[in-house]
This record gives structure tokens, C-alpha cells and sequence, in this order.
């Protein structure tokens, strides 16, 4: 269990990040739910709350660096720890050849997938390693492994975001601070803006909750680096 534990979501308002958010409160941690709109911030640490369980919001947008740097100030007056960070947000741009993709669209894209992290690593590891623990969670996709027609820059983000994990992972671990990836596959989320075809064999956002769930339980002396995760049949 995880009482007494701050933990920070970020895309916390929606799909794969509220259902992170909400196992997390479940087993007793302190939510600070990150997102870009407040109301369904709101709407979540309400049923949380509503649930006995601990939250609080905190509105941001993931690619400005002094409202990162605002964030960890924040949580290091109120709480003076940081135990665990799910670095989740992201965006897709999918279905367009690279060539045709705008640098303003794949600046955005590179800011949300793989700068945020970073920022949010930044920002929150000098706490962690204060109090010589800590857990940190990025969300990344089975297109970080594989190719993927007209959708490269995503792709290229999610392969930048292993590759950030793995070795932040070394450079942190001395500290006792745990770094691992979840990387799914075909999730049942609105992610690219609709419905997703074929739904229920898709991956659902509660199993890659589950997952996250297992790895901040782990025993203090081991940690899992990544998990790839897929439907148990191809949707």
C-alpha cells in the first residue's frame, strides 16, 4: 500500500492518466492530478475524494518550464516529498507522412512526449534523491520498438523516451530512485481524437493501471526497467 506516498500523474484528466490516478488513490497515495484543463481535474479529485480517498489538482500545461519549476515548488512547500511520478501526457500526429509534417507540429509533438518528462525529471529528482527514494513511471508505446507508417514523429518520441528512461534509470539508481517504462500497445482511449475501432480487444486504460499499480508495490531492492504490454488478440 501505498499510504502516505505523494504521488504526481500527469494527464491525469482523461483516459490512460485517470485510471492510473485513480489505482494510485486506491492503494493510499496523495494525488496531484496534472493536467491542461482544470474542470476535469476537478471532476476527478472529487470522486476521490468523494471515495475517502486524497487528491488535489494542479492545472499546467506540460511544455511551459516555469510552470513545471512553479509545480515543484509547490510540492516541496506543501509536502516536502515526492514519491512517485507518472510522466503520461502525450499527443499523437498520426496519419501524415513526415515530409508533410509542419516543424510546428513536431516541435509541439517533441515538447509534450519527450521534453515534459525531462522538465518534470528536472524538477523532481533533487527531491527524490533528498530523501533517497522515489519512483518514476513514463508512459511511452509499443510504436518506441517499431516503426510506424505516418506516424514517424511519434514514433521518434517514444523511442527518445526509452531511451531517456534507461538512462536516467542508471544515473539515478545509487540514489535508490527507480525508473521504469510501460510501453502498451493498442489502448482503448480516445487518444487519436475518436472512438477507437474495435474497442474491447484493444488494451483498456484500467490494464496499464494495473501494471503501474505493480510497479511502485515492488520490494526496495529490485525494480522492473520496462513493461511492453499488447491485446491478448490483435484488434
Amino acid at each position: 500500500m501505498l499510504q502516505d506516498q505523494i504521488a504526481i500523474v500527469t494527464g491525469a484528466s482523461r483516459g490512460i492518466g485517470q485510471s492510473i490516478a485513480r489505482r494510485l488513490a486506491a492503494l493510499g497515495a496523495h494525488l496531484i492530478l496534472c493536467a491542461r484543463h482544470p474542470e476535469a481535474l476537478d471532476s476527478l479529485a472529487a470522486e476521490l475524494r468523494s471515495a475517502g480517498q486524497s487528491a488535489e489538482t494542479f492545472p499546467l500545461d506540460l511544455t511551459g518550464e516555469t510552470q513545471i519549476s512553479a509545480l515543484a515548488e509547490h510540492v516541496r512547500q506543501r509536502h516536502n516529498r515526492c514519491d512517485i511520478i507518472v510522466n503520461n501526457a502525450g499527443i499523437g500526429h498520426m496519419g501524415t507522412p513526415l515530409h508533410q509534417m509542419s516543424p510546428l507540429d513536431w516541435d509541439r509533438l517533441m515538447a509534450v512526449n519527450l521534453r515534459a518528462p525531462y522538465l518534470m525529471i528536472r524538477a523532481f529528482a533533487p527531491l527524490m534523491i533528498e530523501r533517497n527514494s522515489g519512483h518514476i513511471i513514463n508512459i511511452s508505446s509499443l510504436a518506441g520498438h517499431n516503426p510506424l507508417k505516418n506516424g514517424a514523429a511519434y514514433s521518434a518520441s517514444k523511442w527518445g523516451l526509452n531511451g531517456l528512461t534507461y538512462s536516467v534509470a542508471e544515473e539515478l539508481r545509487d540514489h535508490s530512485i527507480r525508473v521504469s517504462v510501460v510501453a502498451p500497445g493498442s489502448v482503448n482511449t480516445e487518444f487519436s481524437g475518436k472512438t477507437p475501432a474495435n474497442a474491447a480487444a484493444r488494451l483498456q486504460p484500467e490494464d496499464i493501471a494495473d501494471v503501474v499499480a505493480l510497479l511502485v508495490q515492488q520490494r526496495p531492492q529490485s525494480f522492473v526497467s520496462e513493461v511492453l504490454m499488447r491485446p491478448a488478440r490483435k484488434p
